[in-house]
């Protein structure tokens, strides 16, 4: 199984997944530049490519490029891993149901939120990680994994707790899917 991982920042989930799949994970992608991920990248010798929303006219064309890339590389999975753009019609359209996502929440709690670790501390509900498919909306797709995670008085240990977590379950999920 040939896996794309999209990033948007620092890249500590795709050096997880690059580690672990070193075989199977053939590309990253950033919708940033200056995102790390695409320094992990080249440290792990991933092929990255890299371009910007706004360097397009419109969504579509950004996801048809998108589409292109992952059809030339045959890409059968594309793994989010802090990737903050919302997956449109375009690339769904070719890969729905191969799209999966980690959110740093028990969903539902916090979907969509950009700071759901903080959000569903201070609210003391919601805390864990979920693993889902990526469907039309957002963070709405069908659960694959969820891990509940107890709270912690001090919001730096707890978000230690989530990254511990993501770390170790998202590899699980995907090692699943490549025994397939």
């Amino acid at each position: 199984m040939n896996i794309a991982v999209f990033a948007s920042g620092n890249g500590s989930n795709f050096q997880v997944l690059a580690e672990k799949f070193p075989n199977n994970v053939k590309l990253a992608f950033s919708d940033h530049h200056e995102a790390y991920v695409l320094k992990r990248a080249e440290k792990l010798n991933v092929p990255a490519v890299s371009f910007e929303l706004k360097e397009f006219i419109n969504k579509a064309t950004y996801e048809s490029e998108l589409v292109e890339i992952l059809e030339r590389e045959k890409i059968d999975l594309v793994v989010l891993a802090g990737y903050m753009k919302i997956i449109g019609p375009t690339l769904l359209k070719k890969y729905g149901g191969r799209i999966i996502n980690i959110h740093p929440s028990f969903l539902p709690n916090f979907a969509g939120s950009p700071h759901a670790i903080e959000e569903s501390w201070e609210a003391n509900r919601g805390l864990g990680v979920t693993v889902h498919y990526v469907d039309e909306g957002v963070d709405t797709g069908d659960v694959i994994a969820q891990v509940t995670l107890p709270y912690l008085e001090n919001l730096a240990e707890y978000e230690q707790s989530v990254h511990e977590v993501e770390y170790r379950l998202y590899p699980d999920v995907i090692e699943k899917m490549i025994c397939r």
